[in-house]
Protein backbone atom coordinates (compact mmCIF):
# COMPACT_ATOMS: atom_id res chain seq x y z
CA UNK A 1 0.00 0.00 0.00
CA UNK A 2 1.14 3.43 -0.48
CA UNK A 3 1.92 5.62 2.15
CA UNK A 4 0.60 9.12 1.39
CA UNK A 5 2.00 12.32 2.85
CA UNK A 6 -1.58 12.69 4.11
CA UNK A 7 -1.18 9.86 6.18
CA UNK A 8 2.06 10.76 7.71
CA UNK A 9 0.32 14.12 8.70
CA UNK A 10 -2.24 12.42 10.64
CA UNK A 11 0.02 10.27 11.90
CA UNK A 12 1.57 13.20 13.38
CA UNK A 13 -0.82 14.74 14.37
CA UNK A 14 -2.83 12.04 16.92
CA UNK A 15 1.49 10.74 18.02
CA UNK A 16 3.26 13.94 17.98
CA UNK A 17 6.12 11.74 16.77
CA UNK A 18 8.47 12.69 13.19
CA UNK A 19 8.17 12.73 10.19
CA UNK A 20 10.13 9.43 9.50
CA UNK A 21 9.82 7.39 12.11
CA UNK A 22 5.68 8.14 11.02
CA UNK A 23 6.08 6.92 7.69
CA UNK A 24 8.47 4.14 9.23
CA UNK A 25 5.55 3.17 11.33
CA UNK A 26 3.27 2.90 8.11
CA UNK A 27 4.84 1.13 6.20
CA UNK A 28 5.48 -1.50 8.41
CA UNK A 29 2.04 -2.16 9.19
CA UNK A 30 0.65 -1.32 5.20
CA UNK A 31 -0.76 1.69 6.07
CA UNK A 32 -2.92 0.81 9.29
CA UNK A 33 -2.84 3.73 11.06
CA UNK A 34 -4.56 1.72 14.39
CA UNK A 35 -2.03 -0.50 13.88
CA UNK A 36 1.15 1.73 13.46
CA UNK A 37 -0.43 4.14 16.63
CA UNK A 38 -0.11 0.83 18.48
CA UNK A 39 3.12 0.02 17.55
CA UNK A 40 4.41 3.57 18.55
CA UNK A 41 3.09 3.16 21.88
CA UNK A 42 4.72 0.46 22.56
CA UNK A 43 7.77 1.15 21.12
CA UNK A 44 7.33 4.51 22.93
CA UNK A 45 7.08 2.98 26.44
CA UNK A 46 10.01 0.70 26.25
CA UNK A 47 11.96 4.01 24.87
CA UNK A 48 11.07 5.94 28.37
CA UNK A 49 11.61 2.96 30.45
CA UNK A 50 15.42 3.30 28.69
CA UNK A 51 15.30 7.20 29.73
CA UNK A 52 14.04 6.85 33.44
CA UNK A 53 17.69 6.39 34.70
CA UNK A 54 18.77 9.59 33.73
CA UNK A 55 18.90 12.49 36.03
CA UNK A 56 16.26 14.69 35.97
CA UNK A 57 16.82 17.77 38.66
CA UNK A 58 14.92 20.69 36.28
CA UNK A 59 10.90 21.21 36.15
CA UNK A 60 8.10 22.59 38.04
CA UNK A 61 6.02 23.08 40.94
CA UNK A 62 2.43 23.02 41.12
CA UNK A 63 -0.01 24.54 43.55
CA UNK A 64 -3.76 23.98 43.49
CA UNK A 65 -6.10 25.20 46.11
CA UNK A 66 -9.73 24.44 47.02
CA UNK A 67 -12.17 26.86 46.59
CA UNK A 68 -12.98 27.00 50.48
CA UNK A 69 -9.12 27.71 51.23
CA UNK A 70 -9.00 24.86 53.58
CA UNK A 71 -6.67 22.23 51.69
CA UNK A 72 -4.36 22.65 49.17
CA UNK A 73 -2.14 20.17 46.87
CA UNK A 74 1.77 20.49 46.36
CA UNK A 75 3.46 18.74 43.51
CA UNK A 76 7.29 18.38 42.05
CA UNK A 77 7.30 17.40 38.76
CA UNK A 78 10.99 16.45 36.97
CA UNK A 79 12.50 16.93 33.89
CA UNK A 80 16.26 17.25 32.49
CA UNK A 81 16.15 20.62 30.83
CA UNK A 82 14.86 24.33 31.91
CA UNK A 83 13.68 23.96 27.53
CA UNK A 84 10.89 21.36 28.62
CA UNK A 85 9.82 22.74 31.70
CA UNK A 86 9.18 25.86 29.97
CA UNK A 87 7.16 24.28 27.51
CA UNK A 88 3.15 24.47 27.63
CA UNK A 89 2.67 20.58 27.61
CA UNK A 90 5.16 20.27 30.79
CA UNK A 91 3.41 22.99 32.11
CA UNK A 92 -0.04 21.43 31.68
CA UNK A 93 1.10 18.02 32.68
CA UNK A 94 2.01 19.67 35.96
CA UNK A 95 -1.07 21.24 36.35
CA UNK A 96 -3.26 18.72 36.08
CA UNK A 97 -1.47 16.22 38.37
CA UNK A 98 -1.50 18.67 40.88
CA UNK A 99 -5.68 18.61 40.13
CA UNK A 100 -5.50 15.21 40.77
CA UNK A 101 -3.76 15.41 43.94
CA UNK A 102 -5.94 17.91 45.50
CA UNK A 103 -9.55 16.02 44.17
CA UNK A 104 -8.34 12.62 45.17
CA UNK A 105 -5.60 12.63 48.09
CA UNK A 106 -3.57 9.39 46.34
CA UNK A 107 -1.42 7.80 49.44
CA UNK A 108 1.50 7.87 47.51
CA UNK A 109 3.46 8.63 43.50
CA UNK A 110 2.28 5.14 42.64
CA UNK A 111 -1.24 5.72 43.52
CA UNK A 112 -1.05 9.14 41.86
CA UNK A 113 0.38 7.74 38.84
CA UNK A 114 -2.47 4.90 37.80
CA UNK A 115 -5.23 7.91 38.03
CA UNK A 116 -6.18 9.29 34.89
CA UNK A 117 -4.40 12.92 33.96
CA UNK A 118 -7.80 14.40 33.51
CA UNK A 119 -11.42 12.82 33.82
CA UNK A 120 -11.43 9.75 30.79
CA UNK A 121 -8.13 10.31 29.61
CA UNK A 122 -5.22 7.64 29.72
CA UNK A 123 -3.48 7.29 33.21
CA UNK A 124 -0.56 9.72 34.60
CA UNK A 125 1.93 7.20 34.11
CA UNK A 126 0.99 6.27 30.31
CA UNK A 127 0.68 10.49 29.68
CA UNK A 128 3.81 11.13 31.08
CA UNK A 129 5.52 8.10 29.04
CA UNK A 130 4.02 8.63 26.30
CA UNK A 131 5.99 12.84 27.28
CA UNK A 132 8.99 10.70 27.58
CA UNK A 133 9.07 9.17 24.02
CA UNK A 134 7.67 12.99 22.35
CA UNK A 135 9.64 14.95 23.80
CA UNK A 136 13.46 12.82 24.51
CA UNK A 137 14.10 13.40 28.18
CA UNK A 138 13.30 11.66 31.25
CA UNK A 139 10.20 13.16 32.75
CA UNK A 140 9.04 12.11 36.50
CA UNK A 141 6.27 13.06 39.12
CA UNK A 142 8.76 13.19 42.14
CA UNK A 143 6.66 13.74 45.16
CA UNK A 144 3.60 15.94 46.35
CA UNK A 145 1.83 16.47 49.31
CA UNK A 146 -2.03 17.47 49.75
CA UNK A 147 -2.64 19.43 53.09
CA UNK A 148 -5.98 20.39 54.94
CA UNK A 149 -6.06 23.20 57.15
CA UNK A 150 -6.81 23.89 60.62
CA UNK A 151 -7.10 27.76 59.86
CA UNK A 152 -6.35 29.19 56.39
CA UNK A 153 -4.54 27.98 53.53
CA UNK A 154 -2.42 30.09 51.53
CA UNK A 155 0.34 29.99 48.98
CA UNK A 156 3.42 31.41 46.97
CA UNK A 157 5.29 30.59 43.98
CA UNK A 158 9.03 32.12 43.25
CA UNK A 159 8.86 31.80 39.70
CA UNK A 160 8.48 28.33 38.86
CA UNK A 161 10.75 26.46 40.84
CA UNK A 162 9.86 27.18 44.54
CA UNK A 163 6.64 26.55 45.79
CA UNK A 164 5.16 27.28 49.55
CA UNK A 165 1.59 26.81 50.91
CA UNK A 166 0.85 27.78 54.49
CA UNK A 167 -1.63 27.04 56.79
CA UNK A 168 -2.27 30.12 58.95
CA UNK A 169 -4.64 31.33 61.49
CA UNK A 170 -5.87 34.92 62.09
CA UNK A 171 -4.25 38.19 60.03
CA UNK A 172 -4.73 39.17 56.82
CA UNK A 173 -4.03 37.86 53.08
CA UNK A 174 -1.14 40.33 53.26
CA UNK A 175 0.58 38.41 55.61
CA UNK A 176 -0.30 35.46 54.55
CA UNK A 177 1.24 36.15 51.62
CA UNK A 178 4.60 38.10 53.72
CA UNK A 179 4.60 34.37 55.31
CA UNK A 180 4.41 32.59 52.58
CA UNK A 181 7.57 34.85 50.30
CA UNK A 182 9.73 34.66 53.45
CA UNK A 183 9.40 31.02 53.78
CA UNK A 184 10.25 30.79 50.00
CA UNK A 185 13.37 33.33 50.66
CA UNK A 186 14.59 31.42 53.78
CA UNK A 187 13.73 27.63 54.13
CA UNK A 188 13.11 26.74 57.45
CA UNK A 189 12.94 23.82 58.90
CA UNK A 190 9.75 23.84 60.63
CA UNK A 191 7.41 26.38 62.58
CA UNK A 192 8.92 26.41 65.82
CA UNK A 193 11.09 24.97 68.46
CA UNK A 194 8.63 21.81 69.41
CA UNK A 195 8.84 20.52 66.08
CA UNK A 196 12.66 20.14 65.69
CA UNK A 197 13.42 16.31 65.34
CA UNK A 198 15.52 15.29 68.68
CA UNK A 199 18.03 13.50 65.98
CA UNK A 200 18.33 16.81 64.49
CA UNK A 201 18.99 18.48 67.53
CA UNK A 202 21.24 16.21 69.35
CA UNK A 203 23.69 16.01 66.06
CA UNK A 204 24.12 19.74 66.16
CA UNK A 205 24.47 19.75 69.40
CA UNK A 206 27.35 17.13 69.42
CA UNK A 207 28.80 18.72 66.53
CA UNK A 208 28.53 22.19 68.60
CA UNK A 209 30.67 20.39 71.95
CA UNK A 210 33.23 18.48 69.94
CA UNK A 211 33.84 22.51 68.56
CA UNK A 212 33.80 23.87 71.94
CA UNK A 213 36.04 21.42 73.35
CA UNK A 214 39.27 22.45 70.98
CA UNK A 215 39.00 25.42 72.75
CA UNK A 216 40.52 23.68 76.11
CA UNK A 217 37.97 26.26 77.58
CA UNK A 218 36.48 25.00 81.44
CA UNK A 219 33.55 22.87 81.11
CA UNK A 220 31.35 25.26 82.90
CA UNK A 221 31.96 27.75 80.02
CA UNK A 222 31.69 25.34 77.33
CA UNK A 223 28.26 24.29 78.69
CA UNK A 224 27.37 28.29 78.63
CA UNK A 225 29.17 28.33 74.72
CA UNK A 226 26.92 25.77 73.70
CA UNK A 227 23.99 26.61 75.31
CA UNK A 228 24.40 30.29 73.42
CA UNK A 229 25.06 28.65 70.16
CA UNK A 230 21.72 25.93 70.45
CA UNK A 231 19.48 29.09 70.99
CA UNK A 232 20.95 30.60 67.77
CA UNK A 233 20.47 27.48 66.02
CA UNK A 234 17.51 27.09 66.73
CA UNK A 235 16.56 30.84 65.88
CA UNK A 236 18.14 30.49 62.38
CA UNK A 237 16.15 27.09 61.32
CA UNK A 238 12.28 27.64 62.63
CA UNK A 239 9.84 30.25 61.20
CA UNK A 240 8.64 31.97 64.28
CA UNK A 241 12.53 32.13 65.43
CA UNK A 242 13.68 33.94 62.14
CA UNK A 243 14.19 37.56 61.13
CA UNK A 244 11.43 39.15 59.58
CA UNK A 245 12.80 39.22 55.35
CA UNK A 246 10.84 42.88 55.32
CA UNK A 247 11.77 43.78 58.49
CA UNK A 248 14.54 42.35 60.41
CA UNK A 249 14.52 44.39 63.68
CA UNK A 250 11.51 41.52 64.21
CA UNK A 251 11.19 38.17 64.29
CA UNK A 252 8.79 36.30 62.07
CA UNK A 253 7.23 35.19 65.53
CA UNK A 254 6.98 39.02 67.16
CA UNK A 255 5.40 39.63 63.82
CA UNK A 256 2.66 37.33 64.42
CA UNK A 257 1.95 38.03 67.50
CA UNK A 258 1.16 41.62 66.43
CA UNK A 259 -1.11 40.23 64.06
CA UNK A 260 -2.69 37.84 66.45
CA UNK A 261 -1.69 35.05 63.61
CA UNK A 262 -0.60 31.39 64.29
CA UNK A 263 1.10 29.49 62.11
CA UNK A 264 0.20 25.87 62.03
CA UNK A 265 2.64 24.20 59.60
CA UNK A 266 3.97 24.44 55.94
CA UNK A 267 5.23 22.91 53.02
CA UNK A 268 7.84 24.60 51.08
CA UNK A 269 8.88 22.40 47.66
CA UNK A 270 12.37 23.70 45.53
CA UNK A 271 12.59 21.97 42.34
CA UNK A 272 15.59 19.56 42.49
CA UNK A 273 16.38 19.72 45.64
CA UNK A 274 18.68 17.08 47.04
CA UNK A 275 19.10 15.73 43.23
CA UNK A 276 22.77 15.06 42.39
CA UNK A 277 23.12 17.18 38.82
CA UNK A 278 25.43 16.06 36.59
CA UNK A 279 28.10 18.60 35.91
CA UNK A 280 29.04 19.04 32.23
CA UNK A 281 33.38 19.17 31.84
CA UNK A 282 33.00 20.01 27.87
CA UNK A 283 36.41 21.04 27.14
CA UNK A 284 37.67 17.32 29.31
CA UNK A 285 35.00 16.10 26.76
CA UNK A 286 36.85 17.56 23.58
CA UNK A 287 40.18 16.21 24.51
CA UNK A 288 38.32 12.76 25.49
CA UNK A 289 37.83 12.72 22.00
CA UNK A 290 40.99 13.79 20.46
CA UNK A 291 43.19 11.42 22.93
CA UNK A 292 40.80 8.36 21.74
Amino acid sequence: MQITAAMVKELRERTGSGMMECKKALTEVDGDMDAAIEAMRKSGLAKADKKADRVAAEGLVGIELSADGKTAAIVEVNCETDFVSGGAEFAEFTANVTKQVLANSPADVAALSEMPVTDGADSIETTRKNMVTKIGENIQVRRFQRIEATGKMGSYKHGSRIGVVVDIEGGDDELLKDIAMHIAATNPTCVSEEQVPAEMLEKEKAILIAQAEESGKPAEIIEKMIGGRIRKYLAEITLVGQPFIKDSDKTVGQLLKEKGATVHSFVRLGVGEGIEKKTEDFAAEVMAQINS
